[in-house]
């Protein structure tokens, strides 16, 4: 069964592509939800985080204390990479595990090729991904689509959402496809179909 890397950055509309692509029967890997559940239920993730900090990270409740990890790393380059290269590889297992039960299920989705889909916007940057991928995929909108999307949805500023854009890698330079998703909603399922059918090809 291959991967395929759905990315994009925010306000880009690939989660409401991999959404229709999970009403198609594709499996699709949400990695943000993932990664948040992962703090929870794996029991090496957080003693390996609070010894590389040095610091207490759970709450009474002994779960991550997200806002006290958050303030390890706020503004401090060096400790977001420390904890990219402790949670990615964790991600990575994960995704690999989750995989690994997909493939035991009939194949209900695009075309005779079995595949499921990772949704991630910064996996294509990130090494422990680089053999992951058999296919990226990059959804795109312009600037102002984004923009407008991203405060809708978030209730943020447009100055914070530009900034934000701005701080995101480019997507495309490593995207087997790029999905242009400038259009309303409603759009999305042809351009799916006609571009993941035809994704192997």
């Amino acid at each position: 069964m291959k991967t395929v890397l759905v990315t994009g950055g925010i306000g880009s509309g690939k989660s409401a592509v991999c959404a229709y692509l999970a009403s198609c029967g594709v499996p699709v890997y949400d990695s943000d939800s993932r990664t948040k559940a992962l703090y929870d239920s794996d029991p090496a993730l957080l003693p390996a985080l609070e010894k590389a900090f040095g610091t207490p990270l759970r709450d009474a409740s002994g779960k991550l204390d997200r806002p006290a990890l958050s303030a390890v790393i706020f503004a401090d380059a060096d400790a977001r990479t420390t904890l990219e290269k402790i949670v990615y590889p964790a991600v990575l297992r994960d995704f690999l595990s989750w995989k690994e039960a997909c493939s035991q299920q009939p194949w209900c989705g695009y075309g005779p090729e079995p595949f499921v889909v990772m949704e991630s916007a910064v996996a294509a940057h990130k090494a422990p991904f680089d053999t992951v991928f058999d296919k990226v995929v990059a959804v795109t909108a312009p600037l102002e689509t984004r923009v407008r999307r991203a405060v809708k949805r978030d209730g943020s500023t447009p100055d914070r959402v530009r900034q934000r854009i701005r701080s995101q890698q480019d997507d495309t330079a490593r995207a087997d496809a790029v999905f242009d998703n400038s259009g309303p909603i409603a759009s999305i399922p042809s351009l799916a179909d006609q571009l993941f059918l035809h994704l192997w090809q």
